[in-house]
């Protein structure tokens, strides 16, 4: 595996995977995780499309930073709001993936976002914090907000993801 610069400042030595379903099926969400930010394991194949990766995990929370590049424009020059979504659902998720026990996996069932203030290349570092605002047996429901390197909102939004056994992701 050849480490990959996925943004300015911020290599994934191990290349990039993703979590194997077997290590899912004996780590809590939160272990895993946590692995995934320690970079033992690689960064998803997204990261590297798409500029961001997942820094910081806790109980019911996730922090993603990324930096938005000339290959996220829309036709206008703006960086396209699915590039927003894609780094807020991610945190949405993982914030969810912190509460899930061994053997469960999670699929987003809806979200919303708000944009707040357009971002282009020039907008720099962003982060976006996800927090998990309640969980139930399978369903829960989580909010981020996105933010610029000087604290301004970008954009914010909720999600409601659907709790079911990892073996429901297991090919057939």
């Amino acid at each position: 595996m050849n480490a990959i610069e996925l943004f300015p400042g911020h290599v994934a030595r191990l290349g990039l995977g993703t979590i194997p379903h077997a290590d899912m099926a004996t780590l809590s969400g939160i272990e895993a995780l946590s692995r995934v930010v320690a970079g033992e394991y690689p960064a998803p194949p997204i990261a590297e499309r798409m500029n961001f990766a997942l820094v910081e995990v806790g109980e019911g929370r996730a922090v993603f930073k990324g930096v938005p590049g000339m290959q996220h424009l829309n036709p206008l020059g703006g960086v396209h709001g699915g590039w927003a979504a894609t780094v807020m659902d991610s945190a949405l998720g993982c914030c969810v993936h912190t509460l899930l026990k061994a053997g469960e996996a999670y699929s987003t069932a809806e979200m919303k976002i708000n944009y707040t203030r357009p971002i282009t290349p020039d907008t720099g570092e962003v982060t976006c914090e996800g927090k998990v605002v309640h969980k139930g047996r399978t369903l829960a429901v989580s909010e981020a907000r996105l933010t610029d390197a000087n604290g301004r909102l970008l954009a914010f939004g909720t999600e409601t993801c659907s709790i079911f056994p990892l073996a429901n992701l297991a090919p057939r």
